[in-house]
């Protein structure tokens, strides 16, 4: 196994072999295994969807039922074990908050006896691979989690008696090891059939995930995404020793309408005795480096190094595999291991490719699905075949590949248990994520998993002390440290690319049946958050410098939100070597998590920062940057009051602007910082804008607002602001746009992160703000109240001016449902998506949600995207600007919506 050194003792290891020495039944008391105690079965009563802080996951609160509820299926073929399990963590907790919430659902049309009761209450799929000759730690893992001994149905929370357990089983292993099973862990094997799990397995993954299917083209991966409702029919080839190919016309419609016994089993057999290769993965292994002109006869051999272009062919086409060894007088030892792997690879990979598509042919299909273990993940591999689907079919038909195609048995025997809770979930309510320590991953196996956090961080200490290769969870060159979070940036493709490195990565799948997607897009089918592509190589490699160059301040930021304790500082190295690990494996791959946008380096850095406890980096920062932004709002608010009304909003839309500039995920804003207190900064910034602006729409928005000649103004029903970054940013920006637009009698909903990013203020955090405003507004104080976010009426009315304004419009707070600087509106929280159906304007304020994300989105209704550029690259690419430029761009609703 690499990276881990058989000639030292690893704590992990040692423990794993304990655990399996003790596994035996006799060795356990009884059925006395420490749980929560029996429960009876999943009570739903009472239960309402609650907002989740510590987790990105809105879910749904269960106050009747706290255990964890996990089952698990697996597929054990003859080589590898795949293996899936779900649970479920009982993390949240109530706040102070439950009686503003109860006002607002009340409001959204959000009462518990609309909410549909799920059966898989939000969750996570697991899925783990191990090496079937390594079977006792697939059994010490599914022993360490206690998996065998939950009922398995996910409304249970049931403990087995020992013995009387089923586990649902597919593949060769199901009768091998069902009584290894019993007899080490006390359950049954349940075989489910093999080719009926594939088929179940491939339609859900293909119907869930989004971006599951992707093709591969000279070593270039695009994602596809596929329309659920244009799913069937479709071919799926299923490449393991044979070959079969199935026909799926829809859940449960399918048939085997062809195959092969010339497939993986073919290359195995073939190569080993060939090349004398003790493994599967050693023998694709050398066809990396290998050259199959020197064995296989071209197009090129044949016609003196000329194309065949009457028919289409060119020099480097195989006319015959393995014809050069028919005229050359050569043994066999005179060939190259490596020339001969190749040469054997595409043969079987063009056969099974013509094979399949004339099956497509057969029944008039254009899309065909590959996997198998032959596949893998193999670049070479995916290369060839796609190569002969698309010469034979000339072009009209694609070979395509799943992310998950080494878990389609496991999955579909997962969907056989009678109750699996997963036939309505849809790709917006599954959230893949990718957490260090797993024991498979990028088409590697690693062993026992990590058991806890303190383990987790002493074993990114060891590697990285070694000096070895990170093999767990992602692949990259041996890290140099540099001091507590100092790296070097990630170097670029090339010579550290592994002979695997086009594997890609499996996550573990968050299930959230609380998300949605947000109902003011104006084609959710054509929506893509992501304004940057990542695909570019050159854009790629800048933005993963740019996060690589702001880490070690990130870390010195989140060490000192914690004190700076030993604990901190060991937790904040560990979590820079995990996430320049990420950095390197996407250097490598840029496909290896999926499809890549700056939204998803953005989550995934905060999502690290969060497996390795750092909460909330920036609380401190928050905290002091809104104590000195409150100060100055009195002042702020009068000077507003004492402007004609075209100038207040002009004044109000410069404020936004100037206020965005406090931002601590933009480098050079972090520079600002050292030279100015956050008022100068803000009044300097306010005083430089100077119109017109990059992008300046604030004529065509005030017309809408205020009115011209003939046209009369009419306020908004809802607004939703869309806010950014804590202190002066929402303070002295966002609070006083809402105040206007109360002033006019528009409901206002603030839409802010579930959980913190970077220096981002939050739905948690937004109510203390604007009570803290509202102590010197009685307009913002009486749509508070209205709102439910003054519960107690604690503020005394102010004098600022607007004693005279009248408004019964609320000023209302909703989560977003994500924990990210960006956002993607495919996947938005509950509340958000009941607040905007009533919203007849969207603000979306800031470069992470305006313009990294949704610079490109189209609305059913208005949208105002108000932003400050942080970044001259971003300035140059977007706008043709410069850094500090501004944008306010108005839209008015998509012409198909009005």
């Amino acid at each position: 196994m690499a990276g881990r050194g058989d000639d030292e003792h690893d704590p992990i290891l040692d423990e794993a072999k304990s655990s399996e020495r003790d596994m035996a039944p006799s060795a356990l008391p009884g059925t006395s295994i420490h749980r929560s105690g029996s429960r009876p079965q999943l009570d739903l009563s009472k239960a309402e969807i609650q907002g989740n802080f510590e987790e990105r996951d809105p879910t749904i609160l269960l106050p009747n039922q706290s255990d964890d509820i996990s089952h698990l299926a697996l597929d054990i073929g003859g080589s590898l074990i795949k293996l899936l399990y779900f649970s479920r963590h009982e993390d949240y907790y109530s706040n102070d908050g439950d009686k503003r919430k109860k006002t607002i659902k009340e409001r959204l049309g959000l009462s518990n006896g609309n909410l549909r009761s799920y059966p898989v209450l939000g969750g996570r799929l697991h899925f783990v691979k191990f090496e079937t000759h390594k079977i006792n730690e697939c059994l010490d893992f599914i022993h360490s989690k206690q998996l065998h001994r939950r009922d398995p149905y996910p409304w249970s929370s049931k403990t087995l008696p020992l013995g009387t357990g089923v586990i649902k089983v597919t593949g060769g292993g199901a009768y091998k090891f069902a009584d290894l099973f019993k007899e080490r862990l006390g359950v049954s094997i349940e075989k489910e059939d093999e080719m009926h799990c594939l088929v179940s397995g491939a339609n859900f993954l293909l119907k869930a995930i989004r971006h599951e299917a992707y093709t591969h083209m000279e070593a270039e991966k695009e994602f596809i995404q596929i329309d659920p409702n244009e799913l069937y029919p479709y071919l799926l080839v299923n490449v393991g020793s044979g070959v079969s190919i199935i026909k799926v016309d829809g859940e449960g419609k399918f048939e085997r309408v062809s195959g092969t016994n010339v497939g993986g089993g073919t290359y195995w057999g073939l190569g080993r005795l060939l090349t004398k290769c003790k493994s599967f993965d050693e023998l694709l292994e050398l066809s990396q480096k290998g050259d199959n002109s020197t064995i296989d006869m071209l197009v090129g051999d044949i016609y003196g190094g000329m194309d065949y272009s009457k028919i289409g062919l060119s020099a480097s086409t195989i006319a015959s595999s393995f014809g050069k060894a028919i005229s050359e007088n050569k043994e066999l030892e005179d060939y190259r291991p490596e020339d001969i792997s190749l040469s054997l690879l595409r043969m079987i990979s063009y056969n099974i490719g013509q094979i399949s598509y004339l099956n497509a042919l057969r029944f008039g299909l254009k899309r065909i699905f590959f996997g198998g273990f032959f596949i893998r993940g193999h670049a070479y591999t995916m290369d060839t075949i796609s190569f002969a689907v698309h010469f034979w079919s000339k072009g009209e038909m694609q070979a395509m590949f799943l992310r998950h195609e080494g878990f389609l048995g496991a999955m579909g025997a997962f969907m056989s248990y009678e109750k699996h809770g997963l036939d309505d979930l849809m790709s917006h309510q599954l959230v893949e994520r990718f957490p260090m320590g797993a024991p498979y991953t990028g088409g590697n196996i690693h062993g026992p998993p990590l058991g806890d956090l303190n383990e987790k961080i002493s074993w990114m200490e060891k590697f990285v002390r070694r000096g070895t290769e990170i093999t767990a969870p992602v692949p990259m060159t041996p890290s140099k440290t540099t001091g507590l979070g100092g790296f070097d940036v990630p170097s670029s493709r090339g010579s550290a690319l592994r002979s695997d490195a086009s594997a890609l990565n499996v996550g573990v799948l968050h299930l959230v049946p609380t998300l949605e997607v947000f109902p003011l897009l104006a084609d959710p089918k054509m929506y893509e958050p992501n304004t940057i592509d990542l695909s570019d190589q050159g854009e790629r490699e800048y933005w993963l410098k740019v996060l690589s160059e702001h880490l070690p301040d990130l870390v010195d930021t989140a060490v000192a939100s914690e004190g700076g304790t030993e604990d901190a500082k060991r937790r904040g190295d560990a979590f820079a070597r995990a996430f320049s690990a990420h950095l390197a494996r996407l250097m490598e791959e840029p496909a290896a998590y999926g499809k890549l946008g700056l939204a998803n380096l953005l989550e995934l850095r905060e999502e690290c920062l969060r497996e390795f406890q750092f909460v909330d980096a920036y609380r401190s920062i928050k905290l002091r940057e809104n104590e000195a932004s409150l100060a100055v709002l009195p002042d702020l608010l009068e000077e507003l009051d004492s402007m004609s009304e075209e100038a207040r909003l002009l004044t109000l839309i410069e404020g936004v602007l100037a206020a965005n500039i406090f931002d601590w995920g933009s480098r050079a804003c972090v520079d600002l910082y050292h030279k100015g207190t956050i008022i100068e900064i803000y009044r300097m910034s306010r005083n430089k804008m100077q119109r017109p602006w990059r992008v300046d729409d604030f004529d065509a928005f005030k017309e809408r607002m205020l009115g011209s000649g003939d046209k009369q103004p009419h306020r908004h029903k809802r607004a939703l602001l869309f806010v950014d970054n804590s202190g002066a940013d929402v303070i002295l920006g966002m609070l006083p746009l809402a105040r206007e637009f109360l002033r006019r009698g528009s409901e206002v909903v603030l839409v802010a992160n579930s959980l913190p990013a970077l220096n981002d203020v939050t739905a948690m955090e937004l109510p203390d703000i604007v009570a803290g405003a509202a102590k010197h507004c009685d307009i913002l104080r009486r749509a508070a109240e209205m709102g439910g976010l003054l519960v107690d009426a604690m503020v005394n009315p102010g004098d600022d001016g607007s004693k005279n304004d009248s408004t019964s419009a609320p000023l209302m707070v909703v989560e977003n449902g994500c924990g990210s600087p960006c956002i993607d509106l495919r996947q938005v929280s509950s509340e958000l998506a009941a607040a905007a159906k009533d919203a007849d304007l969207v603000v979306l304020e800031g470069m992470g949600r305006a313009l990294h994300t949704n610079f490109n989105a189209q609305f059913k209704c208005e949208a105002l995207k108000l932003a400050m550029v942080k970044n001259q690259r971003l300035a140059e690419k977007l706008i043709n600007g410069n850094i500090y430029d501004s944008v306010c761009r108005y839209e008015p609703p998509t012409l198909s919506q009005i």
